[in-house]
C-alpha cells in the first residue's frame, strides 16, 4: 500500500485527490491547504485528514505527494518536500523560473528523490496515437489551445499556464529539442498576457506553431501534424484522431480514416505511472529535466519581448 498526500486543494488538487482515493493499493494519509473550507470539504467527501501547515503533513509516513499550489509557491513547497525525502509530482510548470526549476532538479538528484512534472497531455490517448502515426516523415505540428479566462489562474499568464503544455508537446511529439523559438503575445483582459502565437523550429527540422489564448468563448484543444505522406488531426478533448492521405490524383481527394483511440482519464494514467515509477525505483515518465526545458523555452520567449 503506497501512502500519498496532496498539497494544494484547488481544482487540480481535488482531481489528484479523487483519483488517489479511487486507486487500489493507495492510501491518502493526509492533505494540506491554507483554506480550512477546502479541508472541510474534502474531509466530508473523502474522509481524509487535513492540515493547514505543510510541516504537519510532512511529519506523516509518506511515499509520495502531488503538489498543486500556485506556481509562485512551487519552488518553496517542492524544496521542503525534497528535504524530507518524499517523491513528488509537481503540477506544471515545474517552477516560476528556470533558475528555481534548476534548484529543484538539482536538489532532487542530490537527495535521490523522484521528481515528476505533471505535463498531463502526454497521457492523452489521442496524443499517444498521434505520436505513433508521425514517427516517420513529420514536417510540422500546429497546436491550438484556447478558451475563456479561468478565474483560478491569478499568478501567471497564458503562456506559462496553457502554452507550457504545448511547448512540452512539441518536444515530445517531434522527439527533438528547440533550435529556435519566437512569439508575439498581448494582454487584453488580464494582468498577464492572455493571447499568444508561438513559432518554433526543432533541431531535427520539424516546424511548430502554437496558438493559445484566454479570449475564446469555448475551449478547443487540437493538434494538426503534417507528414510527408499523411496529415493527422487530433482532438484532445474528444480524444479522437483522424488521418488524411495520401492524396489520390485520380480521384482528386484524400483518403480519410477515423482511427480508434482507447479513451481514458489522463490524470489516472499519470498518477498510476508516477506511483509505479516510485514503487519500482525507476525514472519517472516525465522528468524534472523535461519540466526545466519547458521553463527555459518560456524564458527565451519572454527575453525577446514579443509584445504584439
Amino acid at each position: 500500500m503506497q501512502k500519498v498526500g496532496v498539497i494544494g486543494l484547488g481544482s487540480m488538487g481535488k482531481i489528484h485527490l479523487r483519483n488517489y482515493c479511487e486507486m487500489p493499493d493507495v492510501q491518502v494519509v493526509g492533505v494540506m491547504d491554507v483554506s480550512q473550507a477546502n479541508l472541510d470539504e474534502v474531509k466530508a467527501r473523502f474522509g481524509v485528514a487535513g492540515f493547514t501547515r505543510l510541516d504537519d503533513l510532512l511529519e506523516l509516513d509518506l511515499d509520495a505527494v502531488s503538489i498543486s499550489v500556485p506556481t509562485v509557491l512551487h519552488h518553496e513547497v517542492g524544496m521542503q518536500v525534497i528535504a524530507r525525502g518524499v517523491a513528488l509530482l509537481m503540477e506544471k510548470p515545474l517552477a516560476a523560473t528556470a533558475a528555481q526549476g534548476q534548484e529543484l532538479v538539482a536538489a532532487a538528484a542530490a537527495k535521490g528523490v523522484p521528481l515528476m512534472v505533471g505535463h498531463i497531455e502526454r497521457f492523452n490517448p489521442a496524443i499517444q496515437k498521434l505520436k505513433e502515426l508521425v514517427a516517420e516523415g513529420l514536417v510540422s505540428i500546429d497546436i491550438e489551445r484556447v478558451g475563456p479566462f479561468p478565474a483560478r489562474i491569478q499568478d501567471v499568464g497564458v503562456i506559462r499556464d496553457l502554452g507550457s503544455h504545448d511547448i512540452d508537446l512539441l518536444r515530445y511529439i517531434s522527439g527533438s529539442e528547440f533550435e529556435s523559438v519566437n512569439a508575439v503575445f498581448s494582454t487584453t483582459l488580464a494582468k498577464h498576457e492572455d493571447s499568444a502565437f508561438i513559432g518554433a523550429r526543432m533541431q531535427n527540422g520539424v516546424l511548430g506553431h502554437i496558438k493559445t489564448n484566454w479570449l475564446t468563448p469555448a475551449r478547443s484543444r487540437k493538434i494538426r501534424a503534417a507528414c510527408a505522406n499523411r496529415f493527422i488531426e487530433a482532438d484532445l478533448i474528444a480524444q479522437q484522431v483522424r488521418e488524411y492521405g495520401p492524396f489520390d490524383p485520380v480521384a482528386k481527394t484524400y483518403t480519410v480514416k477515423e482511427l480508434p483511440v482507447m479513451q481514458r482519464e489522463q490524470m489516472r494514467e499519470e498518477l498510476t505511472q508516477f506511483l509505479s515509477a516510485v514503487r519500482e525505483k525507476r525514472p519517472t515518465p516525465i522528468s524534472g529535466e523535461d519540466g526545466l526545458e519547458v521553463l527555459k523555452i518560456i524564458e527565451r520567449i519572454f527575453a525577446q519581448g514579443g509584445q504584439a
